[in-house]
């Protein structure tokens, strides 16, 4: 299916819902024609349907939406009475709107002009009296419906029955005979009716359509999501229960081809159910415009939205989870990115500045990028305000590479605004961007060039559901490390392994990078205490073999490598997650478990977490 073909789908689907509120309102306000609530929901209903209509060049659908919206908009005003008349044709013009969207799907041609003419001089009676004197006599002519003939058009409309004396433009009603009559006024009117039908005709196929009233059904079903959410959490018992079932007949001696089957249909299952909750991130992006819009307008700067993979699809939870920390950094680079008009113009840049929100795929990573042709970022000023605000020691800020001095952007409290807007400078900075990207396994990287631009990648899981994982044993019990966050497997000797005054230290792709003994971390009370009384040393003098060789997990986080020694490496799994409940959620080290086919609980290393603290030196305090 074509990116067209899936906007259509998804705009017919909507629409048939907002038709069928539309059916349920206009019943609802017809028996209490006051009822300002229900008033404002057609207005919103038809409002909404006319703009999604309208950009999806969907023109006859937008026209009679269009007028109904507009009728709606003069009873919010109390311009319009909402007559016994007025009601058989907004019905009417419900029932159009309806066959224009079936319409959609089936290609056939509706007419409609003749029903929508009709609320268009409904519209003209009001919009032209009340812009007249409130003197009886000016109620009685319909000017401005027939543009050109003002000396014909004196007498042509006129309220029979009706005391001219008591008629107000509010209450005035228009028979359909009368309206007929005024369709006829003009040639430009005529000539929108006769391409589908006599004028005549009009009210007769209406009446036809009424007493033949269909009830139809959407081809798609909207369905909540934590409906999925719990059909994708049997998916992952399903697939426990099958790991469990081959693991039990393999101790048996049976094959693990015997299973082929049952592995297929489970791992189908499993990916249908993650399809289901994909969506495209054109859908998020696109709600953009309007942030980026608000932003500029308050700095008084001139920018534009471009927007690049918008029919990259990724899980509906990642995205819900990353929305707020989007809008962050899409304000963020508007008001710390982009020039002033003034400013870009010396600089001989454009006056306007543009911000891109781009989205790639990389293996089971979708990649968002955040761009801006602004300033760029100044690791100078950067690091300078990092000393001022005491985030960073003035020792060790003579030995951090640019990428560290970049990443101090997003430790919480920091802000390099100038001034407190009501954009930035409040001190609610980019930490709250890395906490919800580490939250679901993510990355966050910096790229700046001082005075051109900067961009922010984020590398988001493209689902939630499952992810690949390393398993490895420790004192006879497995764990698992995320595989997003995994480089490379290793084996070291002891000799290969060298120590300094705060830990182990080994040579890796030549690099020089920490090595830590996960046992030893696991002992100690809290990570606080891992560079103190040689806590990292503990496991490493106990081994006496020099040429002893160490299995070492190589993970790394933030442009940062450590080595992790394990006792055993395992194997490289797909695991379904679980959170841990509490008590467990306190302990920091994991991120949550899983359950491995034999029915043993397998809990997944936090990996972010361990080496954030693990690096805690670069931060004061």
């Amino acid at each position: 299916m074509s990116k067209e073909e899936e906007y259509k789908e998804m705009f017919y689907a909507e629409a048939f819902e907002h038709h069928e509120e539309l059916d349920k309102l206009f019943t609802v306000l017809e028996k209490n024609p006051k009822d300002n609530i229900v008033i404002d929901n057609i207005f919103r209903v038809t409002h909404t349907l006319k703009g999604n209509a309208m950009g999806l060049g969907f023109v006859e659908i937008a026209e009679l939406s269009h007028v109904m919206e507009d009728i709606f908009s003069e009873v919010k005003s109390n311009r319009i009475n909402l007559s016994e008349d007025l009601f058989n044709d907004l019905f009417k013009a419900c029932d159009k709107l309806g066959a224009l969207i079936d319409a959609l799907k089936t290609s056939t041609k509706v007419s409609y002009k003749g029903i929508r003419t009709k609320l268009e001089v409904y519209l003209k009676k009001v919009r032209g009296t009340t812009d007249q004197d409130e003197s009886p006599m000016d109620d009685t002519p319909l000017p401005d419906i027939a543009e050109g003939k003002p000396e014909e058009q004196g007498n042509e409309i006129v309220l029979e029955g009706t005391d001219t004396d008591e008629a107000t433009p509010v209450e005035a009603d228009l028979q359909p005979e009368q309206i007929e009559t005024a369709e006829d006024i003009t040639s430009e009117q005529q000539e929108e009716i006769e391409p589908e039908s006599e004028p005549k005709e009009e009210p007769e196929q209406e009446e036809k359509q009424e007493t033949s009233t269909k009830i139809s059904f959407s081809d798609q079903v909207q369905i909540p999501v934590k409906k999925l959410d719990s059909l994708l959490n049997l998916v992952g018992e399903l697939i426990i229960e099958k790991d469990s079932l081959i693991a039990k007949n393999i101790e048996k001696g049976s094959r693990g081809g015997d299973f082929s089957r049952l592995h297929r249909i489970t791992s189908d299952l499993q990916y249908g159910v993650m399809d289901i909750r994909l969506v495209q991130v054109g859908f998020m992006f696109n709600k953009f415009h309007r942030v980026l819009r608000d932003v500029a307008s308050i700095e008084k700067k001139k920018v534009n939205l471009k927007l690049e993979g918008t029919e990259i699809e990724i899980d509906r939870n990642v995205l819900k989870i990353m929305s707020d920390s989007l809008v962050h950094m899409v304000r963020n680079s508007v008001s710390h990115g982009i020039e002033s008009p003034e400013e870009r113009k010396k600089k001989g840049k454009p006056e306007v500045g543009t911000v891109t929100l781009s989205a790639s795929n990389e293996k089971d990573t979708v990649i968002i990028e955040i761009s801006d042709d602004g300033n760029g970022i100044n690791p100078e000023a950067i690091l300078a305000k990092a000393i001022e605000k005491g985030i960073v020691s003035q020792s060790f800020a003579s030995q951090m590479t640019r990428t560290d001095i970049l990443m101090l952007i997003f430790e919480p409290g920091f802000s390099n605004a100038e001034k407190i807007t009501e954009v930035s400078g409040r001190g609610v900075g980019m930490d709250v961007v890395k906490r919800a990207t580490e939250s679901i396994g993510g990355k966050i990287d910096v790229k700046t060039e001082y005075g051109k631009g900067t961009t922010i990648s984020l590398s988001l899981p493209s689902s939630m559901a499952v992810k690949g994982a390393l398993l490895f044993e420790m004192a006879e019990q497995q764990y698992a490390a995320p595989l997003s966050y995994t480089e490379a497997v290793v084996s070291l000797r002891k000799k290969d392994i060298h120590k300094t005054n705060r830990g182990l230290i080994a040579n890796y792709l030549d690099k020089t990078i920490s090595v830590v003994f996960l046992s030893d971390l696991f002992k100690v009370e809290n990570l606080n205490h891992v560079h103190h009384n040689g806590a990292l040393f503990k496991r490493f003098d106990k081994v006496k073999d020099t040429e002893h060789k160490m299995d070492v997990l190589i993970v790394s986080y933030n442009e940062k490598f450590i080595g992790l020694v394990v006792d055993k490496l395992l194997q490289q799994k797909e695991i379904v997650e679980k959170t841990l409940s509490k008590p467990l959620d306190k302990v920091k080290l994991f991120s949550g478990a899983t359950i491995l086919g034999n029915g043993n609980v397998c809990m997944v290393l936090d990996i972010a977490y361990i080496l954030r603290n693990l690096f805690r030196e670069t931060v004061k305090g």
